[in-house]
């Protein structure tokens, strides 16, 4: 784990603790450990897992065990009240596949726990995102390899990862209308990933089948995940994974068939798979080249 990784970690949690805990003696206690924890890390884990292991720390003196319930209700809220908009952007639209695809990869920025900036004023961000995304040229784009597997696969995986970023998704679904598609959330909260409680309340359960990972990293994580997610995953021809998180947990797959689509967020990962951050991919798995 980078020791850049580390650092933000420990600064985004010690953000979230300065929100949530107005007890200043617990929130240093916690904020301790977590330094702790942290910084003790000497072996190779991916930083969804720590947050994860994080978040358990935490609940152990708290009650509350969805931190941000109130951040994804937001986030659901603002992106539904776009959804007419941008429905009818993309009906009016020369190339549909493309404006709800780039209208999928924009809602990825709404993300409390890595751009909470994005939210002092959601809707000037927003649209400046959505104008950005459909307009910029792509770092990495394969999204015409991406249509044409669409056209001919007979399962799909769609992974999801945020909430609010779920209404994009469900327009983009919407507009490809796959007859078989399993829409992928976390097992139970953590930080701002979409729930089945999230999926439900978006309409992404009128486009797709939703099933968990079975695993609450902000990630997904095919040694952890269930049986029942294994199963599909084995069976889809075609895998599409929303965000940096599902990336960091997805990267070293070896599946040709496996898509990232997301908003780079932060240097690490750029670095990574050579990029910039704040640039938008539609990305093949790399992996699947070797």
């Amino acid at each position: 784990m980078d020791k850049e990784c580390k650092q933000c970690l420990i600064d985004s949690f010690d953000n979230l603790l300065s929100e949530k805990i107005p007890n200043k003696n617990l929130k240093t206690e916690l904020s301790n450990k977590i330094n702790n924890y942290v910084t003790g890390i000497n072996y190779e884990i991916i930083t969804p897992e720590v947050a994860r292991e994080i978040h358990h720390l935490i609940y152990k003196y708290l009650p509350d065990k969805d931190l941000y319930k109130a951040e994804k209700k937001k986030s659901n809220d603002i992106a539904l009240s776009y959804y007419d908009r941008l429905k009818e952007m993309i009906s009016r639209s020369d190339n549909p596949f493309n404006k709800a695809l780039r209208l999928s990869i924009a809602g990825n920025i709404m993300d409390f726990a890595a751009c909470p900036e994005f939210f002092t004023d959601s809707d000037k961000n927003l649209q400046d995102t959505i104008n950005k995304a459909t307009s910029v040229d792509f770092a990495i784009d394969d999204s015409l390899m991406l249509k044409e597997q669409l056209t001919t696969s007979k399962t799909l995986l769609y992974i999801g990862d945020n909430a609010g970023e779920i209404v994009f998704d469900r327009l983009f679904l919407e507009t490809i209308n796959h007859s078989d598609v399993y829409y992928v959330v976390r097992d139970k909260p953590v930080l701002n990933d979409a729930t089945l409680e999230d999926a439900n309340y978006t309409g992404i359960n009128n486009v797709a089948e939703i099933i968990t990972n079975g695993y609450d990293a902000p990630s997904t994580i095919i040694e952890k995940a269930s049986e029942e997610f294994i199963n599909i995953y084995n069976r889809a021809d075609l895998i599409i994974s929303k965000g940096q998180g599902n990336l960091e947990g997805l990267m070293h797959n070896t599946r040709e068939d496996l898509y990232f689509l997301l908003v780079v967020k932060c240097e690490i990962i750029a670095g990574k798979i050579g990029v910039n951050k704040g640039d938008f991919i539609t990305m093949r798995n790399k992996n699947s080249e070797r």
